[in-house]
Protein backbone atom coordinates (compact mmCIF):
# COMPACT_ATOMS: atom_id res chain seq x y z
CA UNK A 1 0.00 0.00 0.00
CA UNK A 2 2.27 3.05 -1.43
CA UNK A 3 1.49 6.37 0.65
CA UNK A 4 1.15 9.18 -1.17
CA UNK A 5 1.39 13.09 -0.77
CA UNK A 6 2.63 13.40 2.48
CA UNK A 7 1.24 16.46 4.93
CA UNK A 8 1.98 17.42 8.34
CA UNK A 9 -1.74 18.29 9.99
CA UNK A 10 -3.21 19.73 13.49
CA UNK A 11 -6.37 16.96 14.03
CA UNK A 12 -8.61 16.57 16.67
CA UNK A 13 -9.35 13.59 17.54
CA UNK A 14 -12.90 12.12 18.42
CA UNK A 15 -12.89 8.28 18.95
CA UNK A 16 -11.21 5.15 18.33
CA UNK A 17 -12.31 1.53 17.49
CA UNK A 18 -11.50 -1.45 19.60
CA UNK A 19 -8.14 -2.69 18.64
CA UNK A 20 -7.56 -6.17 16.09
CA UNK A 21 -4.65 -8.32 15.21
CA UNK A 22 -2.89 -7.44 12.54
CA UNK A 23 -0.33 -9.52 10.82
CA UNK A 24 2.05 -6.26 10.16
CA UNK A 25 1.52 -3.99 12.96
CA UNK A 26 0.52 -6.91 15.33
CA UNK A 27 -2.53 -5.39 16.75
CA UNK A 28 -4.26 -2.16 14.99
CA UNK A 29 -7.23 0.22 15.59
CA UNK A 30 -8.82 2.91 13.34
CA UNK A 31 -9.32 6.14 14.64
CA UNK A 32 -11.53 9.34 13.70
CA UNK A 33 -10.50 12.94 14.22
CA UNK A 34 -11.56 16.12 12.38
CA UNK A 35 -8.30 18.63 10.64
CA UNK A 36 -8.21 22.15 11.62
CA UNK A 37 -10.22 22.95 8.53
CA UNK A 38 -13.10 20.50 9.61
CA UNK A 39 -12.70 18.16 7.53
CA UNK A 40 -13.23 14.27 8.63
CA UNK A 41 -9.86 12.06 8.68
CA UNK A 42 -9.86 8.53 9.08
CA UNK A 43 -6.49 7.35 10.59
CA UNK A 44 -5.21 3.44 9.56
CA UNK A 45 -3.46 1.65 10.84
CA UNK A 46 -2.64 3.03 14.53
CA UNK A 47 -1.22 0.44 16.85
CA UNK A 48 -2.43 2.52 19.47
CA UNK A 49 -1.54 0.34 22.81
CA UNK A 50 2.25 -0.24 21.27
CA UNK A 51 2.61 3.33 21.25
CA UNK A 52 4.60 4.51 24.33
CA UNK A 53 2.90 6.17 26.99
CA UNK A 54 3.38 9.50 26.13
CA UNK A 55 2.58 9.14 22.50
CA UNK A 56 -1.10 7.89 23.89
CA UNK A 57 -3.60 10.56 22.83
CA UNK A 58 -6.72 11.40 24.06
CA UNK A 59 -10.48 11.79 23.05
CA UNK A 60 -10.87 15.38 22.14
CA UNK A 61 -7.13 16.05 22.46
CA UNK A 62 -5.58 18.17 19.00
CA UNK A 63 -2.35 16.13 17.67
CA UNK A 64 -0.22 17.24 15.26
CA UNK A 65 1.30 14.55 12.46
CA UNK A 66 2.31 13.58 9.11
CA UNK A 67 -0.67 12.07 7.36
CA UNK A 68 -1.30 10.24 3.54
CA UNK A 69 -3.32 9.50 0.94
CA UNK A 70 -3.42 5.94 -0.03
CA UNK A 71 -3.65 3.57 -2.99
CA UNK A 72 -5.32 1.31 -1.11
CA UNK A 73 -8.47 3.08 0.60
CA UNK A 74 -10.64 5.30 -1.55
CA UNK A 75 -12.80 6.31 1.05
CA UNK A 76 -12.32 10.51 0.67
CA UNK A 77 -11.66 11.01 4.51
CA UNK A 78 -8.95 7.81 4.85
CA UNK A 79 -5.23 9.13 5.60
CA UNK A 80 -2.20 6.99 6.75
CA UNK A 81 -0.57 8.05 9.54
CA UNK A 82 3.52 8.10 10.60
CA UNK A 83 2.96 7.26 14.54
CA UNK A 84 6.36 8.25 14.66
CA UNK A 85 5.56 11.98 13.86
CA UNK A 86 2.55 12.48 16.46
CA UNK A 87 3.25 15.15 18.52
CA UNK A 88 0.44 16.42 21.14
CA UNK A 89 -0.12 19.46 21.52
CA UNK A 90 -1.67 19.49 24.94
CA UNK A 91 -4.93 20.95 24.53
CA UNK A 92 -7.96 18.80 25.07
CA UNK A 93 -10.84 20.55 24.69
CA UNK A 94 -12.74 19.82 27.93
CA UNK A 95 -17.01 20.72 28.95
CA UNK A 96 -16.71 23.50 30.94
CA UNK A 97 -19.45 24.04 33.75
CA UNK A 98 -21.43 20.98 31.13
CA UNK A 99 -21.49 23.13 28.49
CA UNK A 100 -20.62 21.34 25.35
CA UNK A 101 -20.50 23.87 22.78
CA UNK A 102 -16.99 23.77 21.72
CA UNK A 103 -17.12 20.58 20.83
CA UNK A 104 -20.14 20.72 19.52
CA UNK A 105 -18.67 23.44 16.85
CA UNK A 106 -16.33 21.59 15.61
CA UNK A 107 -18.58 18.45 14.90
CA UNK A 108 -22.07 20.48 13.71
CA UNK A 109 -21.37 20.43 9.65
CA UNK A 110 -21.34 16.42 10.31
CA UNK A 111 -24.63 15.88 11.62
CA UNK A 112 -27.40 14.36 9.26
CA UNK A 113 -30.62 13.84 11.26
CA UNK A 114 -31.25 10.14 9.38
CA UNK A 115 -29.53 7.27 8.60
CA UNK A 116 -31.20 7.41 5.11
CA UNK A 117 -30.39 10.74 5.01
CA UNK A 118 -26.40 9.68 6.03
CA UNK A 119 -26.29 7.28 3.57
CA UNK A 120 -27.86 9.01 0.80
CA UNK A 121 -25.22 11.57 1.34
CA UNK A 122 -22.78 8.64 0.81
CA UNK A 123 -23.61 7.54 -2.75
CA UNK A 124 -24.23 11.41 -3.75
CA UNK A 125 -20.73 12.75 -2.49
CA UNK A 126 -18.60 9.10 -1.33
CA UNK A 127 -18.72 10.24 2.34
CA UNK A 128 -18.28 7.79 4.81
CA UNK A 129 -17.90 9.41 7.95
CA UNK A 130 -20.58 11.78 9.77
CA UNK A 131 -22.57 11.50 12.94
CA UNK A 132 -26.06 10.89 13.59
CA UNK A 133 -28.34 12.35 16.26
CA UNK A 134 -30.06 8.87 17.82
CA UNK A 135 -33.56 10.31 19.12
CA UNK A 136 -34.37 6.95 21.57
CA UNK A 137 -32.46 3.90 22.23
CA UNK A 138 -34.52 1.06 21.46
CA UNK A 139 -32.75 -1.17 22.78
CA UNK A 140 -29.10 -2.82 23.39
CA UNK A 141 -28.76 -6.46 21.62
CA UNK A 142 -25.55 -8.63 23.17
CA UNK A 143 -24.91 -11.26 21.60
CA UNK A 144 -21.90 -14.21 21.85
CA UNK A 145 -19.18 -14.52 18.91
CA UNK A 146 -18.83 -17.33 17.06
CA UNK A 147 -15.33 -18.01 18.82
CA UNK A 148 -14.88 -16.74 22.25
CA UNK A 149 -11.08 -17.01 21.44
CA UNK A 150 -8.42 -15.37 19.37
CA UNK A 151 -7.33 -17.90 17.02
CA UNK A 152 -4.35 -19.16 16.57
CA UNK A 153 -3.08 -17.24 13.74
CA UNK A 154 -4.58 -14.24 15.45
CA UNK A 155 -2.15 -15.27 18.81
CA UNK A 156 0.82 -15.24 16.38
CA UNK A 157 0.44 -12.02 14.90
CA UNK A 158 -0.54 -10.56 18.90
CA UNK A 159 2.94 -12.40 20.04
CA UNK A 160 5.42 -11.25 17.61
CA UNK A 161 8.37 -9.71 18.97
CA UNK A 162 8.55 -6.16 18.70
CA UNK A 163 12.38 -5.33 18.57
CA UNK A 164 12.14 -2.10 19.58
CA UNK A 165 9.39 -2.21 22.35
CA UNK A 166 10.11 -0.26 25.57
CA UNK A 167 9.92 -2.16 28.80
CA UNK A 168 6.09 -0.22 29.40
CA UNK A 169 5.23 -1.57 26.47
CA UNK A 170 6.11 -5.62 26.63
CA UNK A 171 4.69 -5.28 29.86
CA UNK A 172 1.00 -4.52 28.63
CA UNK A 173 -1.46 -7.23 28.84
CA UNK A 174 -1.61 -8.46 25.76
CA UNK A 175 -4.82 -7.70 24.09
CA UNK A 176 -8.20 -9.04 25.17
CA UNK A 177 -10.95 -10.59 22.43
CA UNK A 178 -14.31 -9.11 23.24
CA UNK A 179 -16.77 -12.47 23.39
CA UNK A 180 -19.86 -10.52 22.30
CA UNK A 181 -20.99 -8.10 19.67
CA UNK A 182 -23.05 -4.79 20.78
CA UNK A 183 -25.64 -3.38 18.65
CA UNK A 184 -27.73 -0.49 19.60
CA UNK A 185 -31.27 -0.34 18.16
CA UNK A 186 -32.36 2.91 18.00
CA UNK A 187 -34.71 5.68 16.15
CA UNK A 188 -34.23 9.09 14.68
CA UNK A 189 -36.68 11.40 14.68
CA UNK A 190 -37.89 12.36 10.82
CA UNK A 191 -39.84 15.33 9.44
CA UNK A 192 -42.46 12.87 8.58
CA UNK A 193 -42.62 12.61 12.01
CA UNK A 194 -42.73 9.13 11.92
CA UNK A 195 -39.64 8.06 13.63
CA UNK A 196 -36.63 5.82 11.25
CA UNK A 197 -35.25 2.84 13.44
CA UNK A 198 -32.05 1.39 12.55
CA UNK A 199 -29.53 -1.64 14.36
CA UNK A 200 -26.14 -1.05 14.20
CA UNK A 201 -22.91 -2.54 15.72
CA UNK A 202 -20.79 -0.80 18.36
CA UNK A 203 -17.20 -0.92 17.72
CA UNK A 204 -16.31 2.32 19.66
CA UNK A 205 -12.97 1.28 22.14
CA UNK A 206 -15.05 3.43 25.45
CA UNK A 207 -17.44 0.42 24.87
CA UNK A 208 -15.32 -2.45 24.81
CA UNK A 209 -13.32 -0.95 28.08
CA UNK A 210 -16.57 -0.82 29.88
CA UNK A 211 -17.02 -4.44 29.29
CA UNK A 212 -14.06 -5.42 31.11
CA UNK A 213 -14.20 -2.92 33.58
CA UNK A 214 -17.75 -4.04 34.52
CA UNK A 215 -16.43 -7.84 34.55
CA UNK A 216 -13.88 -6.92 37.12
CA UNK A 217 -15.84 -4.83 38.85
CA UNK A 218 -19.29 -6.92 38.87
CA UNK A 219 -18.14 -10.58 38.16
CA UNK A 220 -19.52 -13.00 34.91
CA UNK A 221 -23.07 -12.65 36.54
CA UNK A 222 -23.21 -8.71 37.27
CA UNK A 223 -21.73 -7.26 34.35
CA UNK A 224 -24.42 -7.24 32.28
CA UNK A 225 -27.01 -5.38 34.44
CA UNK A 226 -24.43 -2.79 35.14
CA UNK A 227 -23.47 -2.26 31.43
CA UNK A 228 -26.76 -2.38 30.15
CA UNK A 229 -27.72 0.76 32.74
CA UNK A 230 -25.03 3.18 31.55
CA UNK A 231 -26.22 2.18 27.53
CA UNK A 232 -29.46 1.36 27.63
CA UNK A 233 -30.68 4.11 30.79
CA UNK A 234 -27.71 6.69 31.44
CA UNK A 235 -27.16 7.09 27.93
CA UNK A 236 -30.84 7.78 26.89
CA UNK A 237 -30.95 10.87 29.13
CA UNK A 238 -28.17 12.67 26.52
CA UNK A 239 -28.41 13.75 23.57
CA UNK A 240 -26.89 11.06 21.47
CA UNK A 241 -24.92 11.60 18.47
CA UNK A 242 -23.18 8.15 17.08
CA UNK A 243 -20.21 8.66 14.68
CA UNK A 244 -20.98 6.70 11.78
CA UNK A 245 -18.31 4.70 9.51
CA UNK A 246 -18.12 2.47 6.84
CA UNK A 247 -16.15 -0.66 6.54
CA UNK A 248 -13.64 -0.39 3.71
CA UNK A 249 -14.17 -3.78 2.20
CA UNK A 250 -18.32 -3.39 2.08
CA UNK A 251 -18.45 0.85 1.53
CA UNK A 252 -22.66 0.24 2.29
CA UNK A 253 -22.25 -0.75 6.07
CA UNK A 254 -21.89 0.83 8.01
CA UNK A 255 -20.43 0.85 12.10
CA UNK A 256 -21.20 2.65 15.15
CA UNK A 257 -17.66 3.65 16.04
CA UNK A 258 -17.64 6.81 17.94
CA UNK A 259 -20.21 7.72 20.66
CA UNK A 260 -20.59 11.52 21.75
CA UNK A 261 -23.06 11.90 24.78
CA UNK A 262 -23.41 15.61 25.33
CA UNK A 263 -26.52 16.45 28.45
CA UNK A 264 -29.49 17.40 26.48
CA UNK A 265 -29.53 21.34 26.11
CA UNK A 266 -31.19 23.94 27.50
CA UNK A 267 -33.06 25.44 24.69
CA UNK A 268 -31.56 29.21 25.49
CA UNK A 269 -28.31 27.98 25.86
CA UNK A 270 -28.55 26.36 22.36
CA UNK A 271 -29.38 29.73 21.27
CA UNK A 272 -26.55 31.46 22.86
CA UNK A 273 -24.45 29.21 20.98
CA UNK A 274 -25.56 29.68 17.81
CA UNK A 275 -26.57 26.16 17.63
CA UNK A 276 -29.95 24.57 16.17
CA UNK A 277 -32.24 23.68 19.33
CA UNK A 278 -31.63 20.20 18.94
CA UNK A 279 -27.96 20.36 19.57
Amino acid sequence: MAMLHPIKEELLILTKTYPSPSAKYRETTCVAALNRAGEMRRLYPVPYRLLDGDDQFEKWEWIKASISTTDGDARPESRRIDTDSIERLGKVIKPKDGDWGERLRWIQSHIVPTYAELEARRTSTGKTLGFLRASKIVDLKITHVKQADWTEADKIKLTQDGLFDSVEIKQRQPLRKLPYDFHYRYECATSAGVPETNTHKLTDWEIGALYWTCIKSYGPKGWEAKFRYRLETEFARKDLLFLMGTIHRFPDQWLIVGIVYPPRPVPGAAKQLGLPLGL
